[in-house]
């Protein structure tokens, strides 16, 4: 890897973190930024160096720096049932990533790329907290409640953070791709 890449992935990293403590606390998932910057590592970075971003910022929280939102750390964090929207963090930028890989990137596809990982992202989080809820804590609660609970307060916000992504990531990938 060269010296350039490991920038990058320290950045995105950093800013997952920052995406995290740029939180507004709701009763079960908290609003925070880190979908922003996770799709904005996939469309910038690309599928390798935005994965390896966010597996660094995993790796931090898992190892106990309070990178995590509310400053959560350690491997406890893996049985909270948020946690499934750190691993879709991860894998809706390599996604991301991608798809882009051999398109242009044109605002089109960085915007279709970017809401297919968004989905991704979805998905691992309310599956993952549907889990955890009823087969972990024992807090029985149907898959409509979660959905009520984990996408219904968040898609609007992230829906137009990630047209904003994809405005960045069209205006700052041919400066990433000079350097």
């Amino acid at each position: 890897m060269k010296t350039r890449d490991i920038t990058l992935v320290a950045l995105f990293a950093s800013l997952m973190v920052i995406g995290a403590y740029l939180s507004i606390p709701t009763p079960f998932v908290p609003i925070t930024f880190q979908a922003f910057f996770a799709c904005l590592s996939g469309a910038l970075l690309g599928a390798k160096l935005g994965v390896l971003s966010q597996i660094v910022y995993i790796l931090l929280g898992l190892i106990g720096l309070p990178v995590f939102q509310g400053g959560k750390a350690g491997p406890t964090t893996i049985v909270h049932p948020t946690f499934g929207y750190i691993l879709g963090f991860m894998v809706g930028a390599y996604i991301i990533g991608k798809l882009l890989e051999k398109r242009k990137t044109t605002y089109k596809n960085l915007s279709i790329s970017i809401i297919i990982g968004l989905i991704i992202m979805y998905m691992f989080g309310t599956i993952y907290f549907y889990f955890i809820m009823n087969f972990y804590m024992k807090n029985p609660i149907g898959i409509m409640k979660v959905i009520k609970i984990c996408v219904a307060p968040f898609i609007i916000k992230d829906i137009l953070l990630s047209g904003i992504a994809a405005i960045i990531a069209k205006k700052t990938l041919p400066a990433i791709k000079k350097l």
